[in-house]
């Protein structure tokens, strides 16, 4: 009997310490949840591959309309030290003859535009319009230096969007949701970007702005200036890449930012050369 009592004993004890950690594991599968929103933390995905600094490779997926091949990138805007560092656009080498400018891949742009949407509820009270009027505008910043129009027109929705992370869906969303401790903004953009440089294409493109920062329009201290960090991010949804030669530090797509930077809200000339020769 006392040989039968311990058998059972252990049995139980490896049963309790099976769902123990089956539980624990599931726990640690869901999403960190931030507790200001109750939304989960938009994160860089398990499968993500880092394949250059702050950019990560999101794997293949399938455009839903054409059926081709695609593949997805995750763009991360950290926190950091000011972009610019003295207020002057223009400031540093770029109007030097230095090449101030990357592409996510050579010849990858946009060959017709999307309709795109935001849902510009935000933890900072700035109003929807605002919201959608600096969107609106920043893209047209781009498009003008280009010559051509890109990313076609937006509207506002009231609906909960949420950025896909494992596939092309078909829709170029903008919203504010939690990410990543430090991670101002991240950008995905899905399209191809091997093969003959004629068949390279954008095809998708997402924004998700940190409600873990506060917003303002002004460049107020202790805060992300919205028109100063979208027009970076709508960067890359056309098609550029990241700097971080401090050479270039004067350039709008130049890869940190910081509170109360205002200088990225124009273009500087790395900027203007970039996407000129990307759309030529």
């Amino acid at each position: 009997m006392i040989k039968i009592e311990k058998y059972l004993f252990f049995v139980l004890l490896a049963v309790a310490l099976f769902v123990a950690n089956s539980s624990l594991a599931a726990i640690e599968r869901l999403p960190a949840t931030n507790t200001k929103s109750g939304r989960p933390v938009v994160s860089i995905p398990a499968h993500a591959i880092e394949v250059s600094k702050n950019v990560f490779s999101l794997g293949e997926s399938v455009d839903p309309e054409s059926g081709r091949k695609v593949e997805g990138f995750l763009i991360v805007h950290p926190r950091a030290a000011s972009a610019k560092p003295d207020g002057t656009p223009g400031n540093g080498n770029a109007g030097k003859g230095s090449k101030c400018y990357t592409f996510l891949a050579s010849s990858a742009k946009w060959k017709s535009s999307e309709s795109w949407v935001v849902n510009p509820s935000n933890n900072s009270g700035i109003s929807d319009a605002s919201i959608f009027s600096i969107l609106d505008d920043s893209i047209s910043k781009w498009e003008s230096a280009a010559g051509v129009n890109i990313l076609g027109f937006g509207s506002i929705t009231s609906d909960t969007l949420e950025a896909n992370l494992s596939f092309m869906d078909g829709l170029n969303e903008v919203y504010f949701a939690p990410l990543d401790e430090g991670t101002i903004g991240i950008t995905i953009v899905w399209g191809v970007f091997g093969g003959p440089p004629s068949g390279r294409e954008l095809l998708e493109w997402d924004q998700v702005y940190s409600t873990e920062y506060d917003w303002s329009l002004d460049g107020s201290v202790l805060t992300m200036d919205f028109d100063n960090i979208t027009t970076h991010e709508l960067g890359h949804s056309v098609g550029l890449g990241d700097l971080y030669d401090t050479s270039c530090s004067s350039q709008t797509m130049y890869g940190y930012a910081d509170y109360s930077e205002t200088n990225k809200r124009t273009l500087e000339s790395g900027d203007v050369e970039g996407i000129r020769k990307l759309y030529r």
